[in-house]
């Protein structure tokens, strides 16, 4: 398997060379040259595996330059299984998820089936390509003889973060640098990482929304003269956001694991197409979802659920892309996002891999804040997907309906995706269609949301989250995760803050860049 730039830089590279840098040298995204597709057979075996195994199967498969053992030894570290009366037994043991199955299915009813993929150390779906992350980028350093030190920069709208932080805390040979908007987040969000331990880690929050700080980042990236500086002095930039293809690839196993839990549990037969609602801002779920599609998944349709931020929605129905529009702060804070970069793959698959097209779309992206594609292309994107939105009042709405009709608990974002599904069944008729509902995060990591949607209003107040965490677990009788419990008794270990069109300062202060490096 070989990977090339989305906007045609010249060359093909190798898994553990694209993982290593992240990003394009043009600035466009790493596709695979192709998709391997499962054959009938590989699903029969898939059932009989267990998460481990289906994640080493599926990888191998994309990442063909790592040796067997050495890709088993990721895996294994990635996806451990630890429970609660055993966490944490021994000084310095490691994070592990909290549920053997790692991504388990909770099924609402007889057609919808909720994937819950926030049982690992940071309560956020991120860990299950964060997890891995770490291991398959040392790897890929000690493969390509990689002699500069690998500096992570990461743009969080919330969950990403906190995930980055955990996974790349202490490894060696990398340091990791997240900005995340200040008033973006939630207080539990924020929490998690300022409060972040390890002495390769930095966190810098940014006078601005999301979209601003992924411009940042990106702009440092394409920084000529910083990133000479950089590697003048043995440093090497990458990312762990999803337009990194580590963080791609593993979103594809769950998908593919979900389908061969579903034939287990007798959901369905083999060959019978699924739904699948996803809640997303960035498009890097759900794009991962697409790829499991290309790879034989019998996806029916794929359901892109946005909040008011309904950027994609409105991409979708009308093939124009346009962020210039208001930007509402909502409690769905991880999809307050305008620029969804991994919508850029998807553009290349169903244009024909026609790279000048792709980067005359994100030069009038960049400068304009807009682009189009024709008729032809717009019928071929609403083929698979089918969009829709989510207002503030709806979420909450969804919340409390799930939690009073399914005595379940679920976090803002998957209400999104719940509500969305609703309103494609109310525009379709596809009652029928077994249906997969992407869970993201924890509900307690947005517990004010949460109370404020199912609680009486007479028994909490709202002046500290941490609290209202604890009055929820007691009122709902749904345990809080582990990985949560206790965050609040953690010291503030990062107090920075820096202006949206200033973000390399701190790098360049935390990295001790001489002057002629700046």
């Amino acid at each position: 398997m070989l990977y090339r730039s989305s906007r045609g830089q010249e060359g093909e590279f190798t898994s553990a060379q694209v993982i290593k840098q992240g990003i394009a040298a043009d600035g466009g995204l790493f596709v695979p040259d192709h998709f391997p597709v499962l054959t009938k057979n590989d699903w029969l075996r898939l059932q009989d595996m267990d998460y481990k195994e289906r994640a080493f199967f599926i990888l191998k498969l994309y990442l063909d330059d790592y040796p067997e053992q050495e890709l088993i030894k990721c895996v294994d570290l990635a996806y451990d299984f630890q429970p609660d009366e055993f966490h944490g037994a021994s000084e310095g043991s490691k994070e592990c998820f909290d549920h053997p199955q790692i991504a388990p299915l909770q099924p609402l009813n007889s057609f919808c089936h909720v994937q819950e993929l926030w049982h690992g150390p940071t309560g956020a779906f991120k860990d299950m390509a964060l997890q891995i992350l770490p291991h398959l980028m040392t790897a890929s350093i000690r493969f390509t003889e990689e002699e500069s030190h690998i500096v992570i920069l990461t743009a969080t709208s919330g969950d990403t973060g906190k995930a980055a932080l955990a996974g790349f805390c202490n490894v060696p040979g990398t340091s990791i640098l997240v900005y995340y908007p200040k008033k973006g987040v939630s207080k539990i969000q924020e929490w998690q990482m300022i409060t972040q331990p390890g002495n390769n880690v930095k966190v810098v929050a940014v006078d601005g929304n999301f979209d601003d700080t992924q411009r940042g980042v990106k702009n440092i990236f394409a920084d000529n003269r910083l990133l000479a500086g950089l590697n003048k002095q043995q440093f090497k930039l990458s990312s762990a956001n999803s337009i990194n293809w580590g963080r791609l690839a593993p979103q594809i196993v769950y998908y593919i694991s979900a389908y061969a839990d579903l034939l287990n549990n007798k959901a369905l037969n083999w060959g019978d197409s699924i739904n699948i609602a996803v809640p997303t801002g960035n498009f890097g779920n759900i794009l991962a979802a697409y790829y499991a599609g290309k790879m034989g998944l019998p996806v029916k349709k794929l359901i892109c659920a946005a909040n008011s931020n309904n950027v994609l929605t409105d991409f979708i129905a009308t093939g124009q892309y346009n962020r210039n529009r208001p930007f509402y702060q909502t409690m769905s804070p991880s999809m307050d996002i305008l620029v969804s970069s991994n919508l850029e793959r998807l553009l290349y698959e169903i244009n024909g891999h026609d790279h000048e097209q792709l980067k005359l779309w994100m030069r009038n992206l960049n400068e304009n804040g807009a682009y189009s594609i024709n008729a032809e292309l717009r019928k071929a994107l609403q083929e698979i997907f089918w969009s829709a939105y989510c207002n503030e009042e709806e979420t909450a709405s969804a919340i409390k309906y799930v939690w009073e009709e399914y005595n379940y608990l679920i976090d803002p974002h998957t209400a999104v995706g719940f509500n969305v599904y609703q309103k494609y069944r109310q525009a379709t008729g596809d009652d029928n269609t077994v249906t997969l509902l992407i869970s993201t995060a924890s509900p307690y990591k947005f517990s004010y949301s949460v109370a404020r949607s199912v609680m009486d209003p007479d028994s909490y107040t709202f002046d500290d989250e941490f609290k209202l965490a604890a009055r929820l677990e007691k009122i709902t009788n749904k345990k809080i995760p582990r990985s949560l419990r206790d965050i609040a008794k953690y010291p503030v270990l990062h107090n920075e803050t820096c202006e949206r069109d200033n973000m390399e300062e701190p790098l360049r202060r935390w990295l001790n860049l001489t002057p002629d490096e700046n």
